[in-house]
């Protein structure tokens, strides 16, 4: 599990993206909705995510069905993919809200005996960060949590189309990874070129009070958490060995990338209700855009 704080170039004009991207290649409660530049209708109403039960040391890409749920928790529904991204247009409609959740802080449920244990933070927000793709970004998708409450506050998704792969690479790229899923049209729907999902990131957060492009990029009171092997050899080899050890049921499919963040979030979660107080792993300098380790024994 690693933390960072982000304080990018202020000669850079686009601060956020260079602190998050060193490991890729690319060419990556009160809500706020994202802002969306234009909205339109889609054949299809929702992308769903499906539930599994605890990881096995194998198969961790499967898709499972969801396990049982105790009779006093409302019974566990798919979420709306195009929701997620602000494109929803069937909010309206019954029995698609019937069929799909449209509320994430379900699957971030907070046990009011488990928050009073939670040790006051240094920060007021956790930023769950888990983008997907090899080649290029395909998805991008954070989850914030309240570092003091352990409540799930908002989340930004978008899938992101890539500039560099040739159209045929694409169709077959998508339909190997989010076909398996059944969410490969809702990624044809709505993925957007990287550059616009960077800036509709950067209104979501300045939304939230959490940065201002003037003030060089820093994060205000908040931190990005990754689980990847960036910082640390004492942290755990992955989420999926993280919940295996803390006996967590996954939530929704490995590998769609805002269900990861969902389950990372979890873990955060359960860190915290164990006691823990997050510490900064790496921030990035302002001044000179050089990332500073904070841990001796990180990976190199």
């Amino acid at each position: 599990m690693a933390l960072a704080r982000v304080s990018p170039t202020a000669s850079s004009s686009h601060f956020l993206i260079h602190s998050l991207l060193r490991p890729f290649s690319s060419s990556p409660s009160s809500v706020l909705r994202p802002r969306v530049p234009h909205q339109r209708g889609f054949p299809i109403a929702a992308a769903l995510s499906q539930a599994s039960p605890l990881p096995s040391a194998e198969g961790d890409g499967a898709v499972m069905e969801a396990p049982p749920r105790p009779s006093t928790r409302c019974p566990w529904k798919p979420t709306c993919l195009y929701y997620t991204q602000g494109k929803c247009t069937m909010l309206n409609d019954t029995l698609h809200l019937e069929k799909f959740n449209h509320n994430l802080s379900t699957d971030l449920p907070v046990n009011p005996s488990a928050a009073d244990k939670v040790k006051s933070q240094k920060l007021d927000y956790f930023l769950v960060l888990d983008l997907e793709g090899k080649v290029e970004i395909l998805e991008f998708p954070v989850v914030m949590i309240n570092a003091q409450s352990m409540e799930f506050v908002d989340s930004f998704h978008r899938f992101v189309h890539p500039t560099a792969m040739s159209e045929q690479r694409i169709r077959e790229y998508i339909e190997g990874k989010y076909g398996k899923f059944g969410v490969d049209r809702v990624w044809h729907d709505t993925a957007i070129p990287f550059m616009e999902v960077l800036q509709e990131f950067e209104d979501w957060i300045e939304d939230h009070k959490l940065w201002k492009k003037e003030q060089g990029g820093a994060l205000n009171s908040a931190a990005f958490i990754t689980c990847g092997n960036w910082d640390l050899k004492t942290k755990a080899t992955g989420m999926m060995t993280m919940m295996r050890e803390l006996q967590m049921p996954i939530v929704g499919s490995h590998h769609l990338g805002i269900d990861d963040s969902k389950n990372i979030a979890r873990v955060v979660q359960h860190m915290l209700a164990d006691g823990a107080v997050m510490q900064i792993t790496a921030k990035r300098q302002s001044a000179t855009g050089d990332v500073k380790f904070l841990f001796k024994n990180r990976i190199r």
